[in-house]
């Protein structure tokens, strides 16, 4: 009898068995060992269904910390040891030097400006007449098209609808909060709901598809970084005067650094983000945390500012972005839930959201370490020599 391998689980009725049997077929067909694949504390019972299919075993990555970093926001107050999880030689030690230097400077202060997940269902319509008149519809039914949203989840919110059209098209981005969930899926489910609401009273629109690339998810894009998607957070810090001295440099000489290179370098090259590495410190955070990683193309798009005071170093980053949860997809794995007890954000927030917040305060701060490190790595013309040092095991 012929089974695929996607029928395994049902035929054993237990995911860890399924795992082995399709092991040993792919160890049989393609001559590979997946002897340290097959090592994982994870009961695979428990993400398959929910996190993966196909499943054969995990991948391992080391973590590091990164602190004490101080944090000085709404929902982010004190001292924090920030997880990364990466194979990229030097990055920890440099996220580590950064919050020393924040840290010793009074931390860093954090807010976060706006908070939504967006889908944005595409609709059509006979004539550009119907699609306007469409849109006055929607606006004017509100209420009734957040109620269908609503029916589907506890936690979500409909706060608004922003339409955008073209021709006979009209996308229909709808806002939601979504407590402690990052909230992709429940703002996908939620949208679903709306949109088959509408299309029962506005029989003349179409749904085209559910998601028209006007959230925008997992691609780089000026919407989210015009108006935001998931946190919208912004990060600050006096870095002072005599801290970079020791280090053998100035406030001018980053600020020098950061305004040729992430501003100027970037605008050359037409980034979506004006910064050093904002991608390194996330990425390392999400893998770390069960984020979606995926969604790192537009959480790391974002602004580095500074600006040299007689002081000290004033700094900055500005995250339009950044979509992340504390409850939902991967942050119940038990590594992942570990790390996000390290930050004091695991689970649900007392009240519901708060906990999400708290984690895009301390991201964002994180962000900021890692991007003041890295200027002041390049102003001293270290950078070289730290990933020989810290990349290539070199003594």
């Amino acid at each position: 009898m012929e089974v695929k391998l996607h029928e395994l689980d049902k035929l054993y009725g237990d995911a860890n068995k399924a795992a082995e049997a399709r092991r040993q077929y792919l160890e049989k067909a393609t001559g590979a060992k997946l002897e340290n694949i097959g090592k994982t504390i994870i009961d695979l019972n428990t993400v398959v269904g929910r996190n993966i299919e196909n499943v054969i075993g995990a991948v391992q990555i080391p973590v590091g910390v990164a602190g004490p970093l101080l944090v000085r926001g709404d929902y982010a107050n004190g001292y924090f040891y920030v997880p990364l999880a990466t194979t990229e030689g030097a990055l920890v030690a440099s996220v580590n030097r950064g919050a020393k230097l924040v840290t010793e400077s009074g931390g860093a202060r954090a807010k976060v400006l706006k908070d939504g997940m967006a889908r944005a269902p595409l609709f059509k319509l006979p004539s550009l007449v119907d699609a306007v008149e469409f849109v006055n519809w929607v606006m004017q039914h509100f209420q009734e098209v957040k109620k269908a949203a609503e029916s589907t989840t506890r936690h979500g919110r409909l706060k608004e609808i922003q339409p955008f059209v073209v021709g006979n098209y009209v996308w229909l981005r709808m806002v939601f909060s979504t407590g402690d969930a990052m909230g992709m899926n429940m703002a996908t489910i939620a949208a679903d709901a709306a949109a088959r609401y509408i299309q029962e009273e506005f029989p003349k629109a179409r749904l085209v598809a559910l998601s028209g690339n006007m959230c925008v998810d997992k691609k780089p894009n000026s919407v989210n970084f015009l108006l935001g998607r998931g946190k919208t957070v912004v990060a600050e810090a006096l870095i002072r005067r005599e801290q970079l001295e020791k280090l053998g440099t100035t406030p001018e000489a980053v600020h020098e650094v950061n305004i040729s290179k992430n501003l100027v370098g970037s605008a050359l090259a037409h980034s979506y983000g004006f910064n050093a590495h904002f991608a390194n410190i996330i990425t390392a955070v999400f893998i770390a945390t069960g984020q979606d990683v995926a969604q790192v193309v537009e959480s790391s798009m974002g602004i580095t500012t500074t600006e040299p005071r007689e002081e000290g170093l004033y700094i900055s980053v500005f995250l339009p972005s950044l979509e992340v949860g504390t409850v939902g997809g991967g942050t119940g794995l038990p590594t992942q839930r570990e790390a996000l007890e390290l930050l004091g954000v695991a689970g649900p927030g007392n009240p519901p959201g708060t906990n999400a917040l708290k984690f895009a305060e301390i991201i964002a701060a994180a962000v900021l370490a890692g991007e003041l490190n890295l200027l002041v790595a390049l102003a001293r013309n270290e950078l070289a020599s730290a990933h020989r040092k810290l990349g290539r095991g070199a003594k």
